[in-house]
């Protein structure tokens, strides 16, 4: 057929990856600040699970694998020479140990410096919360399992990085007495999240800035 239309041209096609582009870095972005309210921002001190958070409705879909992962780690190596895959996950697994004892002692201060301010001031509403209830969020016997790098990318100047923690632990909630009000102080669970922590580009301080639950 002579005449016809003949598909698009080079120029409609690198319009429409482009606008594709600038639509996959908008989520992405909207991802980290929607995060932290979603892991925190709605409480519930009746689930035996870590942090007793209850299963708030996702805000988004949960962070999966991206064939773009191993693109991102390598463009944070690229400004941090020293990047390691396997001590940033050791130095993972010492933030989480930090950041829950913090927790369970319902003083955030001792964690304050591996936390983000926005990250700080969702948690300290729910220690606000436990600190009025008179209820402590006993977490013990945590053993972690894995810790996996799901993502990882860069940002407006920042590195990001999304790991899947999965670890075991018992979890159970009592008064300042001491009784137990829920979960069991013999019987584990299983914690299972994902922890993003940022920092600027370069060899800087990693701190935790957004934890969804799986």
């Amino acid at each position: 057929m002579g005449g016809g239309y003949g598909g698009p041209g080079l120029f409609d096609i690198l319009l429409l990856a482009g606008i594709g582009y600038m639509i996959y870095r908008f989520v992405k972005k909207r991802r980290e600040g929607q995060a932290a309210y979603q892991a925190y921002g709605q409480p519930d001190y009746q689930q035996p699970q870590a942090y007793s958070y209850g299963s708030p409705t996702p805000a988004y879909d949960q962070p999966q694998p991206h064939d773009d992962t191993a693109a991102g780690l390598s463009y944070i190596r690229q400004m941090d020479y020293s990047f390691d895959e396997s001590r940033f996950k050791d130095t993972v697994m010492d933030l989480f140990f930090k950041v829950q004892g913090a927790w369970m002692n319902r003083d955030l201060s001792s964690a304050a410096g591996v936390m983000t301010d926005e990250m700080r001031g969702v948690l300290q509403q729910d220690v606000q919360r436990l600190l009025q209830e008179k209820r402590i969020n006993r977490l013990e016997n945590i053993a972690v399992r894995s810790v996996e790098i799901t993502e990882a990318w860069q940002e407006s100047g920042q590195d990001f990085i999304t790991t899947l923690v999965y670890a075991n632990l018992l979890d159970y909630t009592t008064d300042e007495s001491g009784t137990v009000l829920e979960g069991s102080k013999t019987d584990p669970v299983k914690f299972e999240e994902y922890w993003t922590f940022t920092r600027p580009v370069g060899p800087n301080q990693w701190k935790l800035s957004a934890i969804q639950q799986v």
